[in-house]
């Protein structure tokens, strides 16, 4: 099982092998979440490429011109005031 050690400043080097498995690349970022089942923490690549969020928002199911998102963005503005 691969382990590192934590520096003074609180840094740990992942270990290649790691790095690998998660896809991980210098300047990704990394997320922490709690598992509460297993007590544990599990460690997310944070970062993911333009291509990966395809498809994260599906199509309206009406289309929506322009003149009509500029019309909803002024009544918002007008009704924030």
């Amino acid at each position: 099982m691969p382990s590192a050690t934590i520096t003074s400043k609180g840094q740990v080097t992942i270990p290649v092998d790691v790095r690998n498995q998660l896809g991980l690349v210098t300047g990704d970022r990394i997320e922490f979440s709690f598992n509460e089942e297993t007590g544990r923490y599990e460690v997310y690549p944070a970062t993911r490429s333009l291509a990966a969020l395809k498809g994260i928002v599906s199509k309206p199911a009406k289309p929506v011109s322009v003149e009509d998102m500029n019309r909803a963005i002024a009544e918002q503005g007008a009704s924030a005031r």
